[in-house]
């Protein structure tokens, strides 16, 4: 669901992925690209499939500075899953900036998947939480419906 207001996609937890659909447990043996293990740990908010072009900066494993444009795989508002060119090392920093609004987001690279032809996968996280950069809005379910 849009909000045409903002241009904010609404996503309530039905909508968003389960720890299956991201470690390929629920996906076919044919998608090679989502077989590992992103975390077994519980999450501080929701995760969302969602592609989106994003500007990444920072520096390569040999410190080079670069700039690229990369796509997310997965989102949340706590950081997300990019597709990178550029090899990174983790718990390296990288600025993040959503093309359409021009907000900048620093975070720090806390995932790397195995390099692929397309790119690699890279787990970020934002060094403070930030809901609305992917212009995306994670909504909790009605905890007044969970009251025992």
């Amino acid at each position: 669901m849009r909000d045409g207001a903002r241009g904010i996609r609404r996503f309530s937890l039905e909508n968003t992925c389960t720890e299956g659909q991201i470690d390929g447990s629920g996906l076919g043996a044919d998608d090679d690209a989502m077989n590992e293990v992103i975390s077994a740990t519980p999450r501080r908010s929701a995760r969302a499939f969602h592609k989106m072009r994003v500007e990444a900066q920072g520096r390569t494993h040999d410190r080079k500075k670069f700039k690229e444009t990369c796509e997310t795989v997965v989102v949340s508002a706590h950081g997300g899953l990019l597709l990178l060119k550029h090899e990174v090392d983790s718990g390296e920093m990288l600025v993040l900036t959503n093309p359409l609004t021009q907000e900048e987001q620093e975070c720090r690279i806390v995932y790397l998947g195995e390099p692929l032809e397309k790119g690699q996968r890279v787990g970020v996280e934002f060094l403070t939480p930030a809901p609305r950069f992917w212009g995306v809005e994670f909504q909790e379910p009605n905890s007044s419906s969970n009251v025992n």
